[in-house]
């Protein structure tokens, strides 16, 4: 995104890609090969100037987005964090500990089920395991077994 400060009659001819209305500001904003008036580039989600926040944009799906927007979306890379694939903007995602993942790669480490939307997980040194999978497991169930449960107290487990 490149911020350019218009002399003279320089704009005659350029129409802001955003309201398709004609540049006459002082200031235009020069972004994915278009002109923009700087109150137009606005990220897709937030609806921030972006502009004003920074000096670089992301466009993705056919929509224009904020650092902060992108890497909430897409991730860091924008690619999925268990194959390293890109995903595509128009995907849904699974998302653990800042990471984003195909719905397909989004499964136990151990036995390989794909973890849906209200199944339990748990996300260890970057690998995730379903709630039976899970490191520790057996030392848990060990301990259970020697140490009855009564019914009002709740087991926690921490690795």
């Amino acid at each position: 995104m490149v911020n350019s400060q218009v002399t003279g009659g320089a704009c005659a001819s350029r129409s802001c890609a955003g309201c398709g209305g004609h540049i006459a500001d002082r200031f235009l904003l020069f972004s994915m090969e278009r002109y923009w008036h700087t109150r137009c580039l606005k990220c897709s989600c937030c609806q921030a100037q972006l502009g004003e926040i920074g000096t670089t944009c992301y466009s993705k799906g056919g929509m224009i987005l904020c650092r902060t927007d992108y890497i909430r979306l897409f991730g860091h890379t924008g690619a999925c964090s268990a194959c390293g694939q890109s995903i595509p903007a128009s995907e849904m995602v699974m998302r653990a500990q800042g990471n984003v993942y195909h719905l397909k790669c989004f499964s136990c480490a151990t036995c390989r089920n794909q973890l849906v939307p209200g199944d339990r997980f748990h996300y260890v040194n970057g690998t995730l395991f379903c709630e039976h999978d899970r490191p520790g497991a057996s030392l848990l169930n060990t301990h259970l077994q020697s140490n009855p449960v009564l019914p009002d107290q709740k087991v926690s487990f921490t690795l």
